[in-house]
């Protein structure tokens, strides 16, 4: 197995909607806003190259929507994901599988794309089985009005109509050792309904993708919650319950949206668990 972190682009959000109830005052220390309050963030997807397969985890905002779109989340930086997959031997035709940890824009907009005649829509990778799960396509499919921005239906149905969506078989259990994809899955349901995060083990190490878990390594305080969780209380448990175990298993946790921040550990504190400390992947896994 070799592992590949994949820069699909930056863009940026406001730093109050990211941290909730958190005053600026603290959080502001960690992720600096800019005049307009907006703080950097990433959109990092993991490439798993596994024998003859190749599973790309999240794909980002992708490109097909409308300069107005885009311009309420001030992309920037020189990243794509095209750039990135190239940097690491492949073109998005090798691609074999993609795994969705949830189906909000910013995490499955790269999976779908404008046909040749900008007449519609179609997978972006052609020749992929696209990865999610019943209960959480269900909720993204008939959305609730909270999320209902965030799940774009063109980001959804062209998966669907292609007959490349499959769904991931879970227990009740949050934790499943997945044969399909050959990691394990943590389900987290704080943020969105059955989120997804992998948990693989590499190089001796164990390596968790955290999608929106931990959405930067400014949020590892317990009640740093972003406003846009639908459920923060869960995520309060959830997040506690996954940062002790991370911290006493040295787990090494892989940024999905921190802009500076590759992959960091974290340790037990007087006041809990706090960041130990912060790598950069090729420092780790190089």
């Amino acid at each position: 197995m070799i592992l590949y972190p994949i820069e699909t682009g930056n863009f940026k959000l406001d730093g109050g909607a990211m941290f909730g109830v958190v005053p600026k005052s603290i959080w502001n220390k960690s992720n600096p806003a800019d005049n307009n309050n907006m703080i950097d963030i990433a959109a990092r997807s993991l490439l798993i190259q596994d024998g003859s397969r190749l599973i790309l985890v999240d794909t980002g905002l992708g490109n097909k929507q409308s300069d107005k779109f885009f311009s309420y989340y001030y992309r920037w930086g020189n990243h794509s994901l095209d750039a990135s997959l190239k940097k690491a031997g492949f073109v998005r035709d090798d691609i074999t599988d993609v795994f969705m940890t949830h189906l909000h824009f910013d995490h499955c907009g790269g999976s779908v794309q404008w046909n040749k005649d900008h007449t519609g829509y179609e997978p972006a990778f052609k020749n992929a089985r696209y990865w999610t799960n019943k209960d959480h396509w269900n909720w993204a499919t008939h959305p609730n009005p909270r999320e209902k921005a965030s799940f774009l239906k063109e980001n959804l149905f062209p998966m669907e109509e292609s007959g490349q969506l499959n769904f991931i078989d879970r227990t009740a259990d949050a934790f499943v050792k997945n044969s399909e994809m050959g990691f394990g899955i943590l389900f987290v349901d704080g943020h969105t309904d059955k989120q997804m995060l992998p948990q693989i083990s590499y190089k001796g190490k164990t390596l968790v993708f955290m999608a929106d878990l931990l959405p930067t390594a400014g949020h590892i305080p317990v009640p740093y919650i972003m406003g846009y969780d639908t459920r923060p209380l869960l995520t309060l448990t959830e997040k506690a319950v996954f940062l002790n175990t991370a911290a006493d298993n040295n787990f090494y946790l892989f940024m999905e949206h921190d802009a500076h921040n590759e992959v960091c550990t974290v340790t037990h504190t007087e006041k809990g668990v706090r960041l130990n400390k912060s790598y950069t992947f090729n420092e780790i896994f190089d």
